[in-house]
């Protein structure tokens, strides 16, 4: 079992949930399990934007995007991949990583 989440650490995470959803329509997110790290939230808003915010465990994951009224998907789903729009900034930026290999 992971510690508890300071009360400001988790308001904060909450907070950030939240003020993306509303910018973008609405929210659902997938969260990932990195390790000793956390757990990694992504989160892709109706208009296909999307971004990520990090929890220090996945249930605490879980319940901020509870508290935050977000939906959380078990999985990548074909349908929530296909809403992604990236970002013509973050295609260039994929693109230099890549040549620079």
């Amino acid at each position: 079992m992971s510690p508890a989440p300071s009360a400001g650490s988790l308001s904060g995470l909450v907070a950030g949930i939240r003020s993306f959803a509303s910018v973008h329509g609405g929210a659902t997110a997938v969260i990932e399990y990195v390790g000793k790290r956390g757990a990694r939230i992504v989160l892709v808003g109706q208009d296909g934007a999307w971004g990520d915010q990090f929890a220090e465990a996945t249930d605490v994951a879980r319940f901020a995007c509870e508290k935050a009224g977000v939906t959380v998907e078990n999985e990548w789903e074909r349908e929530l991949m296909e809403q992604i729009r990236p970002s013509n900034d973050l295609w260039r930026s994929m693109g230099r990583r890549t040549l620079a290999r």
